[in-house]
């Protein structure tokens, strides 16, 4: 946890100082946001992804199956 003061202080301090996790950025003893560092942020859209085409792979289960190959026209 951080206060704004600190974040405007010294921003990239603060979001090291969460050692790559999230920090909670408080205004008046209240989180007003998260800090986010990216390399944390890009695995959470990975994850979301993957939850996503898990639950669209689950909705599809049971129908029929069509099977292609490349030279058809």
């Amino acid at each position: 946890m951080a206060s704004i003061s600190d974040l405007k202080t010294n921003p990239m301090g603060t979001v090291a100082a969460g050692e790559g996790f999230p920090v909670a950025i408080l205004n008046r003893n209240e989180p007003a946001f998260y800090c986010i560092p990216a390399k944390a942020y890009e695995d959470l859209l990975a994850r979301i992804e993957d939850l996503e085409l898990n639950a669209l792979a689950d909705a599809r289960e049971g129908q029929a199956i069509h099977r292609v190959t490349l030279d058809e026209r």
